[in-house]
Parts: C-alpha cells; sequence; structure tokens
C-alpha cells in the first residue's frame, strides 16, 4: 500500500448533484424544486416546529392555564420520623445530605410533620414546620437560625 494508491471506498463518496444544466438533466429550469411555495425559495426550506400552514397553531389556541413555580424543586421535604435515622445532636443541610435524606437537586430542606422523634435535635439552617418544631422541642430538641 503506498500514499499515492490510497482512496475512498466504493460508495462512501457520492458525486454532488449538478442541478440547473438542462432538460436533459433531469434537473433543469426549477432544479427538482417544483413551482412556487417555500420550498421552491433559496433558504427557505425549513419550517418551525408546530407550524400549520399559518392557521393559528395548536399553543396559540389552547388556553393558558396553571403555574409552575421555579422554587418547587429546589426545597426537599424531610418526614420527621426518617430524622430518627441520623445520631442525636446538631443537623444541617450537609448532614441530610450525606445521609441521603435530599437529593443532590436541593438547595434547601424542611423537616415536615410525619411520625415522631425520639432524639434530641438541634436543626441549623433547616426549616420546620409548625408541627414539626413541636415534635422537635418536645423531644428535647430546637431550631437554630
Amino acid at each position: 500500500m503506498k500514499l499515492n494508491t490510497l482512496k475512498p471506498a466504493d460508495g462512501a463518496r457520492q458525486e454532488p448533484r449538478r442541478v440547473g444544466r438542462g432538460i436533459g438533466s433531469g434537473l433543469g429550469k426549477t432544479c427538482g424544486r417544483g413551482h412556487k411555495g417555500s420550498f421552491a425559495r433559496s433558504g427557505k426550506g425549513k419550517i418551525k416546529a408546530g407550524f400549520e400552514g399559518g392557521q393559528i397553531p395548536m399553543q396559540r389556541r389552547l388556553p393558558k392555564i396553571g403555574f409552575r413555580s421555579k422554587m418547587a424543586n429546589d426545597c426537599a421535604e424531610v418526614l420527621l420520623y426518617k430524622l430518627d435515622m441520623l445520631p442525636a445532636g446538631e443537623i444541617d443541610f450537609a448532614a441530610l445530605r450525606a445521609a441521603k435524606l435530599v437529593p443532590s437537586t436541593a438547595k434547601r430542606a424542611k423537616v415536615v410533620a410525619k411520625g415522631e422523634v425520639t432524639k434530641a435535635y438541634v436543626l441549623k439552617g433547616i426549616a420546620a414546620t409548625a408541627g414539626a418544631k413541636a415534635a422537635i422541642e418536645a423531644a428535647g430538641g430546637k431550631l437554630a437560625e
């Protein structure tokens, strides 16, 4: 094998289509684009996704409903009884993440009253509902700001 004998495999390279070279080529005059319309124009061959030919598109015909808060995924809920899996003492957001009680996408956490807590916890930088706060304080813990 020599450098001057190298060539691409058969069928790997296609000759470009030569359009506008007379009737005999089969691609003369309109060059295979038909007559008029957006696909016959230069640079106008693409249509946007959802375009319905000028008819009012579906996303504009349907009513606007609902609201999705960007903050919804930021805050993770931690159930009160799951706190008992952690050792008693000071708990912050990093401890909750290390124990896999909050997902990695969460930026903050809130303790929700479900179940009971038996150990004394000091929550630092973690919010709690009124019921959860009462249960934590009843067990001898507190919420530190």
